[in-house]
């Protein structure tokens, strides 16, 4: 998709309701962007945090809702040790570090994902800067970490298996939004946009249920090189579509 330049003032064109009030972002190329220029693929991620710093901190400035990124999926735990060591001392790093902004902003986060398989000392920073910033009531900022969605509906599924077992619940009564209570996201509501980045056109296990009506934008360059403008070319072309939900307009 062909990139380009779009000032903020050209942004705020967008009237607030034609904007997306909930965007999630497939964070990828990091390792790509990194050998490309001859670092490490720790490099990559490293500057990875500041692509997510710059977008969380303009979403937040443009009364975005929410915000999903996809910073580690269930599958990453096949790479090299070194790299998932960096990982999640980057994690913990960012959940002490952005705890100020965080609060500054009046950004409130939730992490989702299978939390056992985390380290100790990160799962504990996170549930501080989570539990700090609960009553915040702006953007709503949710990191998917050790995240499936396979294994998301699977334990929904395990959930209401539970509840019709113990006579909660009737099979008759399971419906769409039964399956929805159960899911990680449960109170949150689904994308309007999911941003993938380096060129990639699929959704890797990501918010399978949440994004069946989601509009899909893709842009080549890499999380690392993710800039407003990027996000702002994003927008602009979501408010374009005509969102049908199945149906038909005109």
């Amino acid at each position: 998709m062909a990139q380009t330049s779009t000032t903020t003032a050209e942004l705020l064109e967008v009237p607030l309701e034609a904007r997306p009030k909930h965007i999630a972002i497939i964070m990828d190329g990091n390792g790509r962007w990194a050998q490309r220029q001859g670092l490490p693929r720790i490099e990559g991620h490293r500057r990875g945090v500041a692509s997510v710093r710059r977008t969380t901190e303009e979403c937040a400035r443009l009364d975005i809702e929410q915000l999903t990124l996809y910073c580690l999926s269930s599958e990453n735990w096949k790479r090299p040790q070194r790299e998932l060591e960096f990982l999640m001392h980057l994690l913990e790093q960012y959940m002490i570090e952005e705890r100020s902004t965080i609060m500054e902003q009046n950004i409130r986060v939730n992490v989702i994902g299978r939390r056992d398989a985390i380290p100790d000392a990160v799962r504990r920073e996170m549930q501080k800067t989570i539990d700090l910033s609960a009553a915040n009531t702006g953007l709503r900022l949710c990191l998917a970490i050790n995240y499936g969605s396979r294994l998301e509906l699977v334990d929904a599924v395990r959930e209401i298996a539970e509840q019709v077992q113990g006579g909660q619940l009737e099979p008759s009564a399971i419906d769409e939004e039964t399956v929805r209570k159960h899911l990680y996201t449960a109170g949150m509501s689904d994308p309007d946009l999911v941003i993938r980045t380096a060129g990639e056109m699929r959704v890797s296990n990501f918010l399978l249920w949440q994004i069946s009506y989601s509009e899909i934008w893709v842009t080549d360059h890499c999380w690392p090189e993710f800039r407003e403008s990027d996000l702002h070319q994003a927008i602009r072309d979501f408010a374009a579509r005509d969102r049908r939900y199945g149906g038909l307009t005109g």
